[in-house]
């Protein structure tokens, strides 16, 4: 038997990673990929790490919500919406059941209870700074997702923050203002009494908030990771997160309404057990759809094991190294857009991470330089001409390396490396940057089957 579940095993992770998908159907090349993205979500749920910080942004919340919605209430009051934010906290907080309306009356009771003239400057300044530490919490997280490992500038995310503090509310409230008065509407209701146009605006109805709620997952998607996301693995993961949201808030509501254990055993603490469990749910469900569309963005991700797989030898490594110099020198001399660390990752079908570490590595080694402070593009730091391929290889052995650890020189192990060295300095003479883009090599067929089949699985 056991035997027997041994091979299954075998033959399923054969067909779901081994699966040459180039002349395989759409159909069945979206079916592996979707194989392919629920093994690494499922082993990555269960490794803890978005757990972990689902209940690191509750923690955050229950300490940021009121300033939060004290800032939103603020600006709202200018617009002459701000009477929409407790029916909007209610619909948030559904999944409670019975309990969301007692929790929102004491979120809103704490908002009403805080009087600008009585905290001061000071307290103010406090106020703002708990909301806005909140949406820098939310960022670390979705860059955790994406593999982002450089938070915004300071400009950045001022003009960032406040569009997610500010213009964010106006357009959730808008759009939940427009809906009411669309179903309010002397003509909607007309259209309710005539069939089919009753059965089809009831369904649209039903729709409405799992609509709304992948429209707002898809905006964060695209505005809070520090990296440029496309609108269609934004969408995807909004979506699957949106509609899981929904989904499992109505279980949860069912949940809480047939279960009397927990305030038999809290009694009053039970409100605040259930608040913090959805919260984690809706954080877990949040970041869970943002590694969908990070995965949907980056399917070569998919095949190095998932996020944080990249484990490269040190040869690949040295390989990588004068792989992104010469996709950067090479751009440079045709006058192109400088390459991101996105395009450079898709173009050499290699993890994202592993060329933020060979990028660390050439920019301690001087050899590369943003472009921009937002590094938007690299570009090289010196002239091709003066740069050896040598210094390449010697920045990217020498990245992280602790001066202190095998440092002697009187070592049998020393003289054989420094051998080493002088061979690796004969072979490569005086190649240069320059001469490595200028030459015309063959595709590596490894590479090129390896781009195959990870756009080939992830495509858009």
């Amino acid at each position: 038997m056991h035997d027997a579940l041994d091979r299954l095993r075998s033959r399923i992770d054969q067909f779901i990673w081994q699966t040459s998908l180039a002349d395989q159907p759409y159909w069945r090349r979206e079916c592996v990929y979707i194989l392919r993205l629920a093994h690494v979500i499922i082993r990555e749920l269960a490794a803890g790490a978005l757990t972990l910080r689902a209940m690191s942004l509750v923690f955050t919340t229950l300490l940021a919500m009121v300033p939060l919605i004290a800032v939103s209430f603020s600006v709202l009051k200018g617009f002459g919406v701000h009477n929409r934010i407790e029916p909007a906290l209610q619909g948030f907080l559904a999944a409670l059941g019975p309990r969301a309306d007692e929790i929102t009356e004491r979120i809103v009771g704490f908002v009403d209870n805080i009087e600008v003239g009585v905290l001061g400057a000071v307290g103010i300044g406090l106020l703002l700074y708990t909301a806005v530490s909140l949406v820098q919490k939310v960022e670390e997280a979705f860059n955790y997702t994406w593999n982002v490992s450089r938070r915004r500038t300071l400009v950045r995310r001022f003009s960032d923050y406040f569009s997610v503090i500010v213009i964010g509310p106006v357009l959730v409230f808008t759009a939940l203002g427009i809906t009411a008065t669309l179903t309010s509407n002397s003509v909607v209701q007309a259209l309710v009494a005539i069939e089919p146009f009753g059965a089809i605006l009831q369904l649209a109805g039903r729709l409405v908030p799992y609509l709304l709620v992948v429209a707002a997952f898809t905006f964060l998607y695209m505005l809070i990771p520090n990296t440029r996301v496309r609108l269609a693995p934004a969408l995807f993961g909004g979506v699957v997160a949106g509609v899981a949201w929904e989904s499992i808030g109505r279980l949860f509501a069912a949940f809480v309404a047939t279960s009397t254990n927990y305030t038999a055993i809290y009694s009053g603490f039970a409100i605040l057990l259930l608040f913090m469990i959805w919260l984690q749910l809706s954080w877990l469900i949040l970041l869970t759809g943002s590694s969908i569309a990070f995965y949907r963005q980056h399917p070569e991700q998919l095949l190095a094991g998932g996020r944080g797989g990249a484990r490269l030898s040190g040869a690949q490594t040295e390989r990588l190294a004068l792989a992104v110099m010469r996709c950067v020198v090479t751009a440079w001399y045709a006058g192109d857009t400088p390459p991101t660390r996105d395009v450079m990752a898709r173009r050499l079908a290699v993890p994202g991470d592993a060329v933020d570490a060979v990028l660390e590595a050439l920019i301690d080694g001087g050899l590369v330089a943003p472009n921009g402070d937002e590094a938007e593009g690299w570009l090289p730091a010196i002239p091709p001409e003066r740069t050896s391929v040598r210094r390449i290889v010697e920045a990217a052995r020498k990245y992280g390396t602790l001066d202190h650890v095998l440092a002697g020189d009187g070592v049998p192990e020393a003289g054989a490396m420094a051998a080493v060295d002088t061979a690796l300095e004969q072979a490569l003479g005086s190649m240069t940057v320059a001469d490595l883009a200028r030459t015309e090599v063959e595709a590596d067929p490894v590479q090129e089957s390896v781009v195959e089949r990870a756009t080939s699985g992830g495509k858009q």
